[in-house]
């Protein structure tokens, strides 16, 4: 979320910068103002009517101290009189401000001066592309194939027991899918992060805590009965550990990585580039989350980013990285990296990882706080990464590993796995 006071000094940079996004945020930022003009004029007659009530209280306990119970009774009557002003005046105050929170939530992060213009996926910038794209024989096959012919993912089994999107991993195809979760984890704890364990559902603080309420509802999987949604992503609930949390400089860098299965409603459409394991409603994922110093979250950034580089060189994956451009920034993000690898079967690049700092937009919503060293309150920054989504990373592997004799495992999974091929 926006902050107020930042707003207020440079609206004109503001209403600049999200243009990037293709929004033209003026007229949601003024009304912004306008509410909040509002809602300190409010809070200042509330102000002033509740410093007439404590003083009228202390006339009235001098007049009885006096013996002057007639001039008290008069004041009293003036005091309940501004105890009904003062409730109302409260009851319009809470209103304003719920009003002023409903708007700023409406409004999406403002883009870092890096990120190009645009309105579509073509106008990402490509940044960095490393590996070899390998050249499979003719009778290649796209990995939703070459899962039924090794008997490894059961993509009809899934639907039976649940619906489209929820796969069935099967003997070795189950293995390594184990085995890159258990990787990805020794990778992050190797880097310096904390492994935890996180719950799979959140309440609707922690979905606004992190910006997937409102903006992304409709896109989560909601239990009405208990009002707990079921998390996009292991980012929602190990950011919010630090929802309403005061930290000292001293804490940071923060540093948290975790495994969840994360369930999403947004696959909807049809086609090539959405089947198999291209786009699921449950996926497994391996998240990296740090809180840190707002001077040092952008270098905090390029760390991460060399972090996902190395997990893929280790995999020896063909792969790219693009600079998000405005209009395909996530909603809650200054800055984003998103990493593909190329499936040489299918002939194009799939995204395995967005890596993002959302600097102190998703703080602000959280009241994450440190004291600086001038003992100064001050919004830290969060950013967070996948270290990585595994269903487009299995997907990647199986085809781009294929020989005419099987699979083979790349060298740094046979460890985990107990096998070096599939056949």
């Amino acid at each position: 979320m926006l902050q107020l006071q930042a707003i207020r000094e440079d609206k004109e940079a503001m209403v600049s910068a999200l243009q990037k996004r293709g929004i033209d945020a003026r007229t949601l930022l003024d009304n912004v103002l306008g509410l909040d003009e509002k809602r300190r004029a409010v809070q200042t007659q509330l102000d002033t009517v509740l410093a007439e009530s404590n003083r009228l209280s202390k006339e009235i306990g001098i007049c009885y101290k006096s013996g002057k119970p007639q001039e008290a009774n008069v004041l009293k009557e003036k005091t309940a009189d501004l105890k009904e002003d003062s409730k109302k005046l409260g009851e319009d105050l809470n209103h304003v401000a719920k009003e002023l929170q409903d708007l700023l939530y409406q409004i999406p992060n403002v883009p870092h001066e890096s990120v190009p213009s645009g309105n579509t996926d073509e106008d990402n910038e490509e940044v960095f592309k490393e590996g070899d794209i390998p050249k499979l024989n003719q009778e290649a096959l796209p990995h939703w194939e070459l899962a039924k012919k090794y008997d490894i993912i059961d993509f009809e089994l899934g639907v039976k027991i649940a619906g489209a999107g929820f796969p069935v991993y099967k003997g070795k195809g189950a293995r390594l899918q184990r085995a890159l979760i258990s990787y990805f984890l020794d990778k992050n704890t190797e880097a310096g992060y904390t492994e935890i364990q996180v719950p799979h559902l959140v309440n609707e603080a922690s979905g606004y805590g992190t910006g997937q309420l409102p903006d992304k509802e409709g896109q989560m999987y909601h239990i009405t009965a208990d009002d707990l949604y079921l998390i996009p992503t292991a980012e929602v609930p190990v950011t919010n550990i630090f929802r309403d949390v005061m930290l000292n400089g001293a804490d940071f860098p923060i540093q948290y990585t975790g495994y969840t299965p994360c369930f999403r409603r947004e696959a909807g459409s049809y086609g090539a580039h959405v089947r198999g394991l291209n786009r699921l409603h449950q996926f497994d994922k391996v998240e990296i989350v740090r809180v840190e110093h707002p001077s040092n979250s952008y270098k905090a950034l390029d760390k991460m980013v060399e972090h996902v580089k190395s997990i893929l060189r280790d995999l020896k994956l063909p792969y790219r990285i693009l600079r998000l451009c405005g209009g395909d920034l996530g909603f809650t993000s200054a800055l984003t990296y998103d990493f593909e690898v190329f499936s040489t079967a299918q002939d194009r690049w799939l995204e395995i990882s967005s890596v993002s700092n959302f600097e102190t937009y998703q703080a602000n919503r959280l009241k994450l706080r440190f004291k600086d060293e001038n003992g100064k309150s001050t919004l830290a920054h969060t950013l967070n990464g996948s270290a990585l989504a595994l269903p487009r990373v299995l997907a990647g592997i199986i085809e781009n590993y294929q020989t005419p004799e099987g699979i083979k495992i790349p060298e740094v999974l046979v460890p985990y796995c107990g096998f070096d091929s599939i056949k």
